[in-house]
């Protein structure tokens, strides 16, 4: 019974820790842009594939070396035979001769081994060819890394965005809520007619109706964060509501100096390009003969100790291509092919480089003006939200007009959330497009 207590307290012991570590992100926790992108580096599906295929081309690479290496080989045999009966005629009597032999026991081992001594470089070209696939690889990997980035900063801000939008909703609840307090307390005394308290109680369930929408943005902006991050049962974490606005920015010459640079996408097609003309190469040595040495022992014998012995063999063995169905011809001319389908695609690359990086300078230039507009709509509409509550107050304005000015201030908010992140997501779309993090 002892044993058995301590063998479910060690299983205990090792579980739950296990249990716990599935959950990168702890309940309640306050999750920074960094943290974000920390745990999306670790744990996204698209990087783990591409880790994968920088390891599958590795080996690929290490199959291309193995041409430099001796190829040894052994075997081992058993043979049990057992003769068919031979007739070889009759007798004077009639009586038919068979002739018989005994069956026998033969076994035989060999070792063999072959070494590529020259083939006019077509086992360099082809570790070239995969090296080059690996480099290849590898700016894929910096690429899914830098996409993902990318997907958490504008899930991460979006977040962002739709809470503050909610916090608007609230702040549009609380002064329909006290308009509608005051237009029930001017209808009681008699100074206002019960069209102002229906106005305020309509006021009221249509900003309601607005948070319902918010509450369900910020529901979905959540999910999208949790599945750019690759969790997508993360539990409930709070977020770092502080956001930076740099000040300064790269020209756009040096920003197009970078993209071509750093853009890992770029360096990729690169490798891939230099792939495909070390292939062409490789192609072309199928033209070329190649010179092999092979050296080998055996050793057989019958059961019984009866006929055995060894031998050996050495020689090099030279093999000159004469005619493959023009085989080698279309190899070279589909590596050519695909050679200038990587430079149509490299060219293509770096017309899209230039765009996105002209679209995000575009969209901060419009994303910065707007902030500025915003802010001083901001306080434009509160200063009127002020007038037009005291009109309403002092018993000069009507409850339309307090509306008019609520509805102006909750949109001056929202254009300004708007701004404020769409320019933000704007620079992590250069920072993006130079390739840089």
């Amino acid at each position: 019974m002892k044993t058995y207590l301590l063998v479910l307290m060690i299983t205990a012991l090792v579980l739950v820790p296990a249990a716990h570590a599935e959950h990168v992100i702890t309940k309640g926790e306050l999750l920074t842009l960094e943290r974000a992108i920390e745990i999306a580096l670790m744990k996204h599906p698209d990087i783990l594939a591409a880790k994968g295929t920088v390891d599958v081309n590795l080996a690929k690479k290490g199959q291309a070396e193995s041409g430099y290496y001796p190829q040894i080989d052994a075997s081992a045999g058993y043979l049990r035979q057992q003769p068919s009966t031979i007739s070889t005629g009759t007798t004077t009597v009639g009586i038919r001769r068979v002739q018989t032999s005994h069956s026998f026991e033969q076994y035989a081992t060999s070792v063999s081994a072959s070494q590529m001594l020259l083939d006019f470089g077509k086992t360099r070209t082809q570790v070239r060819v995969q090296k080059n696939a690996v480099d290849a690889s590898r700016s894929d990997l910096e690429n899914a890394e830098e996409q993902v980035i990318f997907n958490v900063k504008q899930a991460y801000y979006d977040t962002l965005r739709a809470k503050r939008n909610r916090v608007v909703a609230e702040d549009t609840i609380r002064q329909f809520e006290q308009q509608l307090a005051q237009a029930k307390a001017f209808y009681e005394v008699g100074t206002r007619p019960k069209f102002d308290v229906t106005k305020a109680e309509v006021d009221l369930s249509t900003a309601r109706l607005a948070l319902l929408r918010a509450d369900n943005s910020v529901s979905i902006s959540l999910v999208n964060l949790n599945n750019a991050m690759g969790v997508p049962d993360a539990p409930d974490y709070l977020l770092e509501e502080h956001i930076s606005l740099p000040k300064t920015m790269v020209s756009i010459e040096e920003a197009y100096n970078r993209a071509f640079e750093n853009r890992p996408s770029l360096k990729s097609l690169i490798s891939r390009k230099k792939a495909a003309e070390e292939s062409v190469a490789l192609a072309q040595k199928g033209y070329f003969p190649f010179l092999t040495g092979n050296a080998g022992w055996t050793w057989a014998g019958e059961a019984g100790g009866f006929a055995t012995g060894d031998g050996w063999n050495a020689g090099v063995t030279l093999s000159v291509p004469i005619f493959s169905g023009f085989l080698t011809k279309n190899q070279v001319a589909e590596a050519r092919a695909a050679l200038n389908v990587i430079s149509a695609n490299e060219e293509a690359l770096k017309q899209n480089v230039i765009l996105e990086v002209q679209q995000a300078y575009i969209n901060i230039k419009e994303a910065t003006e707007r902030i500025t507009v915003a802010t001083l709509t901001v306080q434009q509409a509160t200063e009127n939200v002020e007038i037009a509550t005291g009109r309403y107050a002092a018993g000069v304005g009507n409850p339309i007009e307090v509306t008019d000015a609520e509805v102006a201030l909750s949109r001056a908010k929202l254009s300004h959330n708007e701004a404020l992140y769409d320019y933000v997501i704007a620079r992590a779309s250069l920072e993006k497009a130079m390739g840089t993090r």
